[in-house]
């Protein structure tokens, strides 16, 4: 059998020669006697002296191993139509991970997303960033493959306890996405490669005879017998169904509207809000890499930091080493940031989320109550961040020095983000809640990344579309809501993900979920 080893190296000793090298010394062996070392995990540690984290599988001479076989789309038998189909409202990697794996179980279903496929999704992004014209129903968020497909693609997730997250990067993998992602320990597709990834997913659930409309609004929850037996759609038509799972994304907020109609349960969740920072990507190198900073076995350095600020959470979120922020927003009068990059991570700049978390029971001291608390909120501030930037997507953006001080905004350097900046002082746009304990984490912050608070750093505004604010409440067993049967809430707009693997592992659970009570 293979010998599996941890290795510790440096920038410039991962090339196979190198590796075979640093095999033999830790096994006391000659390197004639290897036949073969792999990487099979790979993971930097920036603390200090850059280090390379690596397990490696060495194959002897002579031993015998049965070659991989390369990972390849599921060929799929048509689908059993007996009754109503599965309705399955949203085409992001919830829904369509619950499509696949009812589509391995033999079960029939139909997908729903108001958005477009990803090629005229494409052209709208396009308009967006250009000239700052949102498309309600086609944007960053709705569309083929829901908002991971164009935001850049990263693959990071601590949900390893929700499922086989493994089974999911294979899946990727066996549609397109390179196979580095089942090696690296923040596995990254790119917004380049993911439309790819996720149209090829696509034809895989099609070829079982599974249907996948786009363009399609779901606007109320049909019911019969107390139970979920369908949807009505935007013009009329109505689906029947032996069972409706709502895998609509964070940011679909009528959905919450034609759910409290259908009266399904919701509760207000914690979530987060804050700003977008942004760098020249050489700063973050150098302070996370030191005098290794520009070595070509290096990618775009990243950050990870988070703090409690009197009891509160404020980190870092979605950071985009080499990337670009990018506007967000489902509504015209709104203003949203996010983060995105290609998979070669090669822009100028960084960016990453910088938010405080923000609990129920602390919106009705700012105005809001309810279950859809937190919603309202969001929307505020971003209407807010709308009129401060004055108009055409153009987004409220500080200095960081100067947020920190709390002064009026000076000249703001060039950003990637393509609507433009307006310079505005964020701590007029931002509740109390939020400013007082995003200063006091970016204070120490910039002690633990000298640099961070340089001139060449802004902070853009908004992040307020971290996690939905909303959970729909589920029975354990069955994964349906208990107020109405028949009805599974799944995914990221459930409260039950938070990024493109956990959204993909919570649709697969689901779909199981149906498949074992059939």
């Amino acid at each position: 059998m293979p010998t599996m080893i941890e290795l510790e190296l440096r920038p410039g000793e991962t090339d196979p020669a190198a590796l075979r090298a640093a095999a033999a010394r830790r096994l006391g062996i000659a390197e004639s006697e290897i036949a073969e070392a792999r990487c099979v995990r790979r993971a930097i540690d920036a603390r200090g002296r850059v280090r390379l984290h690596v397990t490696v599988e060495v194959v002897r001479v002579g031993e015998v191993v049965q070659p991989e076989a390369p990972l390849e789309r599921p060929r799929l038998r048509e689908v059993e139509r007996r009754g109503p189909p599965v309705v399955i409202v949203g085409a992001g990697p919830a829904g369509l991970f619950a499509a696949l794996r009812l589509a391995e179980r033999g079960i029939d279903a139909v997908v729903l997303d108001r958005g477009k496929r990803v090629q005229p999704r494409r052209r709208d992004l396009a308009s967006l960033n250009k000239d700052g014209v949102v498309d309600p129903e086609s944007n960053y968020c709705f569309g083929e493959g829901g908002a991971g497909t164009y935001s850049d693609g990263k693959l990071y997730t601590r949900a390893t306890k929700r499922g086989p997250v493994r089974t999911v990067l294979e899946t990727l993998v066996a549609h397109g996405a390179a196979p580095e992602i089942l090696v690296d320990a923040r596995p990254h597709v790119g917004s380049n490669r993911l439309p790819r990834v996720v149209t090829a997913l696509r034809e895989t659930i099609e070829s079982a005879g599974i249907a996948v409309r786009f363009e399609t609004r779901v606007v109320d929850i049909l019911k019969r017998e107390g139970r979920a037996a369908g949807v009505r759609l935007a013009g009329g038509e109505e689906i029947a169904a032996s069972a409706v799972i709502v895998a609509s994304g964070h940011s679909a907020r009528d959905v919450y509207d034609l759910l409290v109609r259908a009266g399904v349960a919701l509760e207000a969740k914690a979530f987060a809000l804050g700003v977008r920072v942004e760098h020249p990507q050489p700063l973050i190198d150098a302070i996370q890499y030191g005098r290794d900073a520009g070595h070509p076995d290096l990618p775009a350095a990243a950050y990870r930091l988070t703090t409690q600020v009197a009891g509160r959470g404020v980190f870092s979120f979605c950071m985009c080493p080499g990337g670009w922020i990018v506007p967000a927003t489902t509504e015209s009068d709104a203003v949203v940031t996010n983060g995105m990059s290609l998979s070669r991570r090669d822009s100028p700049f960084a960016n990453s989320g910088i938010v405080a978390s923000i609990e129920p029971g602390e919106l009705e001291a700012l105005g809001h109550r309810g279950a859809l608390a937190g919603i309202a909120f969001q929307a505020e501030v971003e209407r807010l961040a709308a009129r401060l930037g004055g108009g055409d997507q153009k987004a409220p953006a500080q200095g960081i020095a100067d947020f920190l001080a709390g002064r009026e905004p000076r000249s703001l350097p060039r950003s990637s983000y393509r609507p433009g900046l307006t310079a505005a002082p964020l701590h007029d746009l931002l509740p109390s809640v939020v400013v007082a304990p995003l200063r006091a984490a970016l204070e120490r912050f910039r002690g633990a990344m000298r640099g961070f608070d340089s001139r060449e750093g802004i902070a853009v505004a908004v992040e307020s579309r971290t996690s939905s604010p909303v959970r729909v409440p589920r029975d354990e067993a069955s994964l349906e809501s208990p107020t109405l049967a028949g009805l599974h809430p799944c995914g990221e707009g459930a409260g039950y993900a938070g990024g493109i693997v956990s959204a993909a592992l919570d649709g697969l659970r689901v779909a199981e979920a149906i498949a074992t009570r059939r």
